[in-house]
């Protein structure tokens, strides 16, 4: 497996579908990367040189994307800013609830968890 940004990315995709494996890279951003690195979008991981890993690399850090751990820290600092500030996504985010205005009378599930009934009970 290529080791980039510290992500082992799958030797039997395509190097753009691999690159996604990056959190923070999408498919646009992987074929810019391509494009600047001079590697073709084409071949399989498997395929790439050493000196065409290198270039993917270099061309990560001299476009001043923010992948990985450094973009995983900025939007835990974005949310906990929002909590401490006491804005309305703050208190959506510290209840466990929808944050863009989704509905939740029903669906909302993934971030409500599992439905819990509150009734009487047995007398």
């Amino acid at each position: 497996m290529a080791r980039i940004v510290g992500v082992d990315i799958p030797r039997n995709k395509k190097v753009p579908y691999s690159l996604r494996y990056i959190h923070g890279i999408g498919l646009t951003t992987a074929q810019k990367l391509c494009l600047e690195a001079k590697v073709d979008p084409n071949i399989r991981v498997q395929d790439l040189t050493e000196e065409q890993v290198v270039a993917l690399r270099d061309a990560i850090s001299d476009l001043g994307f923010m992948v990985e751990g450094e973009l995983r820290s900025q939007t835990a600092m974005n949310i906990k800013r929002l909590k401490d500030v006491g804005t309305y996504r703050g208190l959506r985010h510290r209840r466990g609830l929808p944050v863009n205005g989704q509905r939740t009378k029903t669906n909302a599930r993934t971030r409500k968890g599992k439905k819990r009934t509150i009734g009487l009970g047995k007398k």
